[in-house]
């Protein structure tokens, strides 16, 4: 199939089946169809409700081309060349994105959402993504903005200053950059957070574990007389200074002298 296409090919081929005498074949090269496709429009069981382009009125066929394709099946039909020329498309210019106005109040909160989530990014590819200025970063990033104090961290992709997709190819090219920085200087940055081997972690408790029963086999058995003589001082111990208060006037107060009987 070619690579030039008519515009609209669906209406297209739908007024070539109803206007023309050209195969299926012919139709589906020339709009970018399958055969079945166009078979399907002719029974008028696809492309229901579309209304047929005249691809001569539009410019896009000669009749003649039409009549060559329709005296021999297997000639392709070729576009016109179109007598309209288009002016040249501008040439992107590099810098800072444009922002309206409606949203230029956002840009710092987007900065400051960049520079806390994204610190790997240059300032340059800040102001690529935002449309800000490198002032303007620099003051953020130390605190001297005048608004500092009111500003909020907010993704620049949810407040419409750059697409996702603008955002990951930044934010893949400046991991890039720090890995390739990384690899030149040489320096093997440690991974954080790495979990030790199990014969580290289990030490301290293994040991544990085969030092309590030593313990327990070098300490000597008590007899029954030292085992009731540290019971006693335990329950001694236990007894609270009124208890023992009350003893002691109970010893201190005299007997009472018994009272002679009755007559």
């Amino acid at each position: 199939m070619s690579d030039r296409r008519p515009l609209m090919p669906k209406a297209t081929a739908v007024w070539l089946v109803e206007n023309t005498a050209l195969s299926f074949d012919q139709i589906a090269e020339f709009c970018g169809l399958h055969p079945l496709e166009v078979k399907g429009i002719a029974d008028g069981e696809v492309a229901q409700g579309i209304k047929g382009m005249d691809p001569v009125t539009n410019g896009q066929l000669t009749r003649d081309e039409i009549a060559k394709a329709e005296k021999d099946s297997s000639h392709k039909l070729q576009l016109a060349e179109s007598k309209v020329q288009l002016p040249p498309l501008p040439q992107t210019r590099k810098g800072p994105r444009y922002t309206p106005v409606s949203r230029r109040h956002d840009r710092p909160n987007a900065v400051l959402w960049l520079l806390r989530n994204h610190p790997e990014l240059k300032d340059s590819q800040i102001m690529r993504l935002v449309g800000t200025t490198k002032p303007t970063i620099a003051q953020i990033r130390d605190r001297t903005h005048w608004n500092s104090a009111q500003l909020t961290p907010q993704d620049p992709v949810t407040l419409g200053l750059c697409s996702q997709i603008d955002l990951d190819a930044e934010v893949k090219k400046a991991a890039k950059r720090t890995e390739r920085d990384r690899k030149d200087s040489g320096l093997d940055q440690e991974k954080a957070g790495t979990l030790l081997p199990a014969s580290e972690t289990t030490a301290s408790s293994t040991t544990a574990q085969i030092l309590a029963p030593k313990a327990a086999e070098e300490a000597p058995e008590e007899t029954p007389e030292q085992e009731q003589a540290r019971v006693f001082a335990k329950l001694k111990g236990m007894t609270s200074p009124k208890a023992e208060e009350e003893t002691d006037e109970d010893d201190s107060k005299p007997e009472d002298s018994k009272e002679p009987d009755g007559e």
